[in-house]
């Protein structure tokens, strides 16, 4: 339990970056799930247009520090493998 004022104050403080973490996570998982759907559906163009959104949401947690450097630049390199593999079939 949180005894000094200072500590009280820390509690608030990663109380409120932890909503906004999650609310950032969750809506970077929101577009890969678009992606996912553009992808199953078999259309070349939503799933273009999903891919570009969601690479763009993921750099953007990257630099929020929501999602290490790594895991955001292999997730959209397995994204874009995704896509060419759809292109070319």
């Amino acid at each position: 339990m949180a005894n000094t004022p200072g500590s009280k104050k820390a509690v608030r403080k990663i109380a409120r970056r932890t909503a906004i973490n999650t609310a950032r996570r969750s809506r970077v998982r929101t577009f890969l799930r678009k992606f996912d759907e553009a992808l199953s559906a078999g259309d070349a163009a939503a799933a273009k247009d999903a891919f570009v959104k969601a690479q763009s949401e993921l750099m953007r947690a990257v630099t929020k520090g929501v999602v290490h450097k790594n895991t955001g630049s292999r997730k959209v390199s397995r994204l874009h493998a995704q896509l060419k593999k759809m292109a070319a079939a």
